[in-house]
């Protein structure tokens, strides 16, 4: 990985973070996650109509894709309603790089060096330990599931994403269809869960979650990008690293509580990406 796709992914990283902390500050978590969808819908249409259509295979891989998306901003949105930015964000994040490991053992042929392997194993236990808080602080268990949905969802779309836009060879057009996808998948399943309240005609929700659609676009975009260019399971890890910024975004303002362990498992997550760069 060159020294300008790891910044470049550690910049998506905080794009990650944010749009999640704009999502948390909704009081409806769930239209908060369907607007932002809408618009990274459009936006995905309109750059979509710039390139050239995708072949055939490629929408088998589009299409998988979609449906986790769909998945992830489904469990995300629940698992908010139960638990803290810094509780819920460091599970759902966490579980994904080993999850993405260990199937890359039988699905990708990525070359990763054994010191890289050790990097992800190491930021992935300091996210983890970031997250043992939910039970040591009687916080509502309720969350675990439904992050842990969320992390499955992760692994899904990264290795799919990362051999679609492979395949594609436009990685552009690829995550402009994707979200365009997403957005058809997951708005009547948000109508389907909430009904017609769910959408909302307030102009400060579509302000704050356009924001938030074009952090979440730019962030991913940049990620599918790097996957092209890099070991999928290499950028998966690295991209966890938003929980550094989420969890600064949690405390200062949220109000997240900050103690020793939370200390410690940001120094495991750091040493984790340095140890990934040697």
């Amino acid at each position: 990985m060159s020294v300008f796709v790891f910044f470049a992914v550690l910049g998506a990283a905080f794009l990650h973070a944010l749009w999640n902390a704009l999502i948390k500050t909704g009081a409806d978590k769930m239209t908060g996650m369907m607007v932002m969808t809408l618009v990274q819908g459009v936006v995905g249409l309109f750059i979509a109509a710039t390139r050239d259509f995708p072949e055939g295979a490629v929408w088998w891989w589009l299409l998988a894709s979609g449906v986790f998306h769909s998945a992830y901003k489904l469990f995300l949105a629940y698992a908010y309603d139960h638990g803290d930015l810094s509780r819920v964000y460091p599970i759902a994040r966490g579980a994904a790089p080993m999850m993405v490991l260990g199937l890359s053992f039988w699905l990708l042929s990525d070359p990763i060096a054994g010191m890289e392997y050790v990097g992800i194993v190491v930021l992935g236990s300091g996210i983890l330990m970031m997250a043992r808080g939910v039970f040591a602080n009687s916080e509502s268990a309720r969350l675990v599931p439904l992050a842990l949905g969320s992390a499955m969802a992760t692994a899904g779309y990264s290795i799919v994403d990362g051999l679609g836009a492979r395949v594609s060879g436009d990685a552009v057009a690829y995550v402009a269809w994707l979200f365009v996808l997403d957005a058809v998948f997951f708005t009547p399943i948000c109508f389907a869960l909430k009904g017609r309240q769910v959408m909302t005609f307030d102009l400060r929700i579509w302000g704050l979650n356009s924001i938030a659609a074009a952090a979440s676009y730019g962030a991913y975009a940049v990620a599918v990008w790097a996957m092209t260019v890099a070991p999928i399971a290499l950028v998966t890890a690295l991209r966890e690293t938003s929980i550094l910024f989420a969890v600064l975004i949690g405390w200062l303002a949220f109000g997240d509580r900050m103690d020793r362990q939370k200390i410690m498992a940001a120094g495991l997550i750091v040493t984790g990406v340095v140890l990934t760069r040697l």
